[in-house]
């Protein structure tokens, strides 16, 4: 495994669930061309665009480059790094038949072509296993993020306060505090948000 800092945008969810098997780090998934409509995953995006920055690994038949040039093109500020797999010809095991133009997509890529593609497109990593984030959903509910009859509006202030889209479910935000934050740190931006509600 290999630990990246960068956020990695993919296509599809077998896409995310191949290159989870060999990055340790934040992996977006675009739905395909749904992301032409989900206001909240590109703000996710051009969050993590200026943050950590972003690296987009999509397919390489044209649906991947429709998809890879609108995120280039929706994404004004922060860091981009495109990183591109080979054509290779064939099909998924999953699959029933190739796809239209006969190319295996991300999820088809051993994990040596995977590397490989991210090394020569300049990506800095370090290998072996990045310690886990201490960040999960039983905490979030300790912390009355869930479960509470105010929950939602005091994820909402979170997520406001920390640039996030408001609209994350609880999983999708243990995962992407813990690339942000410790779970003392966050414990102390909850202690505080309880002095300005007491101040209120």
């Amino acid at each position: 495994m290999i630990n990246i800092s960068q956020a990695v945008v993919v296509e599809g969810k077998y896409d995310k669930i191949k290159l989870s098997s060999v990055i340790n780090g934040v992996i977006i998934c675009t739905g395909g061309f749904h992301i032409y409509k989900d206001k909240e995953k590109m703000s996710l995006i051009r969050h993590y665009a200026e943050k950590t920055g972003i690296i987009i690994l999509t397919d390489s038949d044209s649906a991947g480059f429709k998809i890879r040039n609108y995120l280039k093109g929706a994404v004004k500020n922060g860091n981009i790094i495109n990183v591109y797999i080979p054509d290779i010809f064939g099909k998924e095991r999953r699959k029933a038949a190739p796809s239209k133009e006969g190319k295996l997509g991300v999820e088809g890529m051993s994990e040596e072509i995977i590397l490989d593609a991210f090394r020569r497109a300049g990506v800095t990593f370090t290998e072996g296993e990045k310690p886990k984030g201490d960040i999960d959903k039983m905490l979030l509910y300790e912390l009355g993020f869930s479960g509470a009859p105010d929950a939602s509006e005091r994820r909402r202030r979170l997520l406001k306060r920390l640039g996030l889209p408001e609209l994350l479910t609880t999983g999708a935000m243990a995962e992407i505090l813990n690339t942000m934050m410790t779970a003392d740190e966050l414990a102390k931006i909850v202690s505080e948000m309880n002095g300005e509600e007491g101040a209120e």
